[in-house]
């Protein structure tokens, strides 16, 4: 098992957890190195940089980025971000204003289909205000009894297609990776499994993802099947990009895995990790 986790969420974006308990977690479970990469706010990072210091673990702070690219909504990570950086915090500022609105039109599309009253309830959840998203509806929908679990309330009410989605304009991919790069990180393609693209449409965005200055892609990843991994590791290899791993974690619970320890990155691929931790060795 890896002891590298480099996607992971606390409450400052849609996780259920402070930062710092995010990260106690990680270190409970022999993690060596970890970041947190909360959804367009670097709000959490300092009180996640001092836990970590206080277990020993070597952190690395991130921030993963709400981009559209065509008519897709993709998440951009970037690794080992400055995250003080002027531009970086302007840019994302500027993708969090449009929350609270897109909020309130997902209310508005649930009460369309006879579920009304959804918007305060969905506030509950957002320890962070400017955060509110999608998973803040789904847990207010799961806890009045219309889905059991996270995947059931995303299937039926908020995937692309269904009542309570609403389309909205993120970052553009060249703006969210200049911001990344302009804080001194690493841009990484989060989960590219979640996508459902053709390879022709992933390897146009890996092209484009490129050219604007992007490093890395996500291979091995909560979000994946582990017939995955091999999959996004051979693809990182021949598209000259480095390799990534992160739970992905929210909240425990909820699917996706604990904080902390991954399946091994197949071989063939540079991981990015490299960069702060020079070996890669299993957890104790």
């Amino acid at each position: 098992m890896l002891a590298v986790d480099l996607h992971a969420h606390s409450n400052v974006s849609d996780g259920m957890l402070p930062p710092a308990e995010v990260v106690a977690r990680a270190a409970s479970r022999g993690c060596r190195l970890f970041a947190l990469t909360d959804h367009d706010d670097v709000r959490g990072l300092a009180e996640a940089e001092a836990e970590a210091g206080r277990h020993g673990m070597r952190f690395v702070p991130g921030v993963e980025v709400s981009v559209s690219w065509r008519k897709h909504t993709l998440h951009i990570v970037g690794l080992g971000i400055d995250y003080r950086n002027a531009e970086l915090l302007a840019g994302l500022a500027g993708v969090r204003a449009g929350r609270d609105e897109r909020a309130e039109r997902m209310a508005a599309a649930l009460a369309a289909v006879g579920i009304p009253d959804m918007l305060e309830g969905a506030r509950r959840y957002a320890d962070n205000p400017e955060m509110i998203g999608r998973a803040h509806f789904a847990r207010h929908l799961i806890e009045r009894g219309y889905a059991r679990d996270m995947k059931g309330v995303f299937r039926k009410y908020l995937a692309r297609g269904k009542p309570g989605y609403v389309p909205h304009e993120w970052a553009c991919l060249a703006d969210a990776v200049g911001w990344i790069r302009a804080a001194g990180g690493v841009a990484v393609i989060a989960h590219p499994g979640r996508y459902e693209f053709g390879r022709q449409t992933l390897l146009e965005l890996i092209e484009e993802f490129k050219a604007a200055g992007g490093e890395g892609i996500e291979v091995v990843s909560g979000s994946h099947q582990p017939s995955d991994f091999e999959r996004y590791a051979r693809l990182a290899e021949t598209q000259g990009l480095l390799a990534s791993a992160g739970s992905d974690y929210h909240a425990t619970g909820e699917g996706a895995r604990e904080p902390g320890i991954l399946p091994d990155l197949p071989p063939g691929p540079e991981p990015v990790w490299r960069r702060w931790l020079d070996d890669a060795a299993p957890a104790s």
